[in-house]
């Protein structure tokens, strides 16, 4: 119990939240610990989309190049930003019980749903799914931490922006003015956070073990093994969503056209004793049914 386990974390004021919420969790089990707040590049770089800065890991990298070079022992992480594969070494530790996954719109005025209207996302998830409900809008790119993004929203004339809930949740920044999109199909993973460590630390793994939440686990590695097996490495508008109960696993996910006008959705209800591959078989399902052309077209126009 003399180890005091080092903890890797963005320094948004997010990010920090879940960091400190992993630590007092910890320190009620007996553990030490400290934060070890670092920038990441995409939280440096606002200026491009995040579909041509290669996303994948953009958010999680320099926290792992910190944990492999052994400058802190565990890193917390919004689950959604984490590559479905994480690098040599590095393991998953633990699921924290996940929030509301479902995202949120905030608007100035609702009237510009009916008509012509703008809203702001980076996410090209989010703008795909909106521009098939809503193709008559103008969607504008929108970057930075929870806190930029509330400012830039304010400091611009769109009409709206799209949040993930348990975000501004954590921080008690959820404003009055906004609506749950209960139809928008969220980011696999989304409201979750992932504590991961290095494979042969066993002090850190037995320690996070403890905080591990079995049905949010099962719940994000089977959308996540969705987005594996859709993606290959790519970015694309992916969308995916179970809800488990003690005996059933119920599965919603959609691979959109980044504008909007195609989509390939699933549904499915299994045994929570089907898990293994659930995910995959689901994707599977939507790339033999037109999925897999649509891929190969978005591959094509984000060259």
């Amino acid at each position: 119990m003399n180890k005091v386990i080092r903890i890797g974390t963005r320094d948004s004021e997010l990010a920090l939240w879940q960091a400190k919420t992993v630590q007092n969790a910890l320190e009620k089990l007996g553990h030490k610990s400290k934060l070890v707040p670092v920038k990441s590049t995409g939280d440096l770089n606002l200026d491009q989309p995040l579909y041509e800065m290669g996303i994948t890991g953009i958010f999680t990298k320099t926290l792992d190049v910190a944990m492999i070079k052994g400058e802190i022992d565990i890193a917390v992480h919004s689950m959604k930003d984490v590559p479905t594969r994480l690098p040599k070494g590095i393991v998953e530790a633990a699921v924290l019980k996940r929030a509301a996954p479902q995202d949120i719109l905030i608007h100035k005025n609702l009237d510009f749903l009916e008509g012509k209207g703008s809203i702001a996302t980076g996410s090209l998830r989010r703008k795909a799914q909106w521009l098939n409900r809503y193709p008559q809008h103008k969607v504008f790119d929108l970057r930075g931490n929870v806190n930029t993004r509330l400012k830039k929203l304010e400091n611009n004339n769109w009409d709206g922006a799209i949040f993930a809930a348990a975000g501004l949740k954590r921080i008690n920044l959820t404003p009055e003015n906004h609506i749950k999109l209960n139809w928008m199909i969220p980011a696999p993973a989304q409201g979750a956070m992932l504590v991961v460590a290095m494979e042969n630390d066993k002090f850190s793994l037995e320690a996070l073990q403890m905080l591990n939440h079995r049905k949010s686990e099962i719940a994000v590695h089977i959308e996540r093994e969705f987005l594996q097996t859709l993606e290959g490495g790519c970015t694309a508008p992916i969308g995916a969503l179970v809800k488990v109960t003690q005996e059933l696993i119920y599965f919603k996910g959609a691979l959109f056209s980044l504008d909007g006008k195609q989509n390939f959705e699933v549904e499915k209800t299994g045994q929570i004793s089907e898990i293994e591959g659930f995910g995959k078989k689901c994707a599977e399902e939507v790339l033999k049914n037109g999925g897999e052309k649509l891929m190969r077209e978005i591959k094509k126009e984000l060259e």
